[in-house]
């Protein structure tokens, strides 16, 4: 693995433009990928995700949502202020995305092999037949049984897992060099999850990919990424290391969310939900966005903390006034 950075995010502000007022959907959110890294974001539905990666893609609602501040760079391409001819020719071919559900994703009335093919065309130039070639290869790459007979088949003809491959083969046919996966394995069984998630770190492996990867799911950051985010309301909390994180997390978000994740060492009973809910994006508290819901609030919560660092390696980083006083500093 090299350091080299195929992804940076600097103070990200993502806003929507709606008749009853301004939505600051991410707020100032701040993270780099590099390559042949996975990074696992995770938290709670609402909490920014997946709208960081559309901001990152460029592929935000037309007419409402906007990029108001803030960087994004892919390898060398400053993108936050490309216009929207200039950012197709950046997505598919330097940054690709695998999207939720595939069945939405995937254009129905299109037979697969055409759709892996387009992006081929489009961004390299390849004539249909060679696209067409590559296709299949690219099939067979996520191991697609009897590639070259599916080439020609629809979207639902495939099963679900079998759609989320091609999904990943479409992502990767220009082999970009970053890819986000917007929980790849959602309403999968747990067997075809496995072998998807597989199939990615394999990619990521032989192919140098930097991976976002943007999950509910705790054990698979904890299996696959190398590093972890945590975001809520709309910026990051806390980002660290993953066997770090997952030694010690420090924001009171993250110790919840672990102690509300199943473990075969832990009786079902003795699961920890997490009191309250996300706040709505337009009725945001004007300081830490999680006091309502924390156990450890002080009174200088009403202020909104920085992203800090906490431990001895400096790598370890939270957004929170209580875990980052000094060890016997009373609150």
């Amino acid at each position: 693995m090299t350091a080299e950075t195929v992804l940076e995010v600097r103070d990200l502000h993502t806003h929507f433009f709606l008749r009853r007022g301004v939505i600051k959907a991410v707020d100032g959110v701040s993270f780099s990928l590099r390559r042949g890294e996975v990074l696992g974001l995770v938290g709670e539905s609402g909490c920014g995700k997946s709208l960081t990666a559309m901001s990152v893609m460029g592929l935000l609602p037309a007419g409402i949502g906007r990029l108001s501040a803030g960087s994004v760079r892919i390898g060398a391409i400053e993108t936050s202020r490309l216009d929207d001819a200039s950012m197709e020719k950046i997505r598919g071919d330097a940054i690709g995305m695998i999207f939720q559900e595939p069945m939405s994703s995937l254009n129905p009335v299109l037979r697969v092999g055409f759709q892996i093919a387009e992006p081929l065309i489009h961004h390299r130039g390849m004539s249909r037949r060679d696209a067409r070639r590559r296709a299949r290869e690219l099939m067979e790459l996520v191991r697609i049984p009897a590639a070259a007979e599916r080439l020609d088949a629809y979207p639902h003809q495939f099963s679900g897992g079998m759609r989320q491959r091609v999904m990943i083969a479409l992502a990767i046919a220009c082999s970009p060099q970053v890819l986000i996966a917007d929980e790849p394995t959602t309403a999968l069984d747990v067997t075809v999850q496995a072998q998807v998630l597989e199939l990615l770190a394999g990619l990521q492996r032989e192919q140098g990919l930097g991976i976002l990867l943007i999950t509910h799911n705790l054990g698979v950051v904890a299996a696959n990424a190398q590093r972890v985010m945590v975001m809520y309301g709309g910026d990051v909390v806390e980002s660290a290391p993953v066997r770090e994180f997952f030694a010690a997390p420090r924001h009171p978000y993250s110790v919840a969310l672990l102690a509300a994740m199943p473990r075969v060492d832990r009786p079902a009973g003795e699961l920890a939900p997490i009191p309250g809910q996300v706040p709505a994006l337009a009725a945001m508290p004007a300081g830490c966005r999680y006091q309502s819901r924390c156990p450890l609030r002080i009174e200088r919560c009403a202020a909104l903390p920085p992203l800090v660092a906490v431990g001895e390696t400096g790598r370890h980083q939270v957004r929170c006034w209580v875990a980052a006083l000094p060890s016997g500093e009373p609150a």
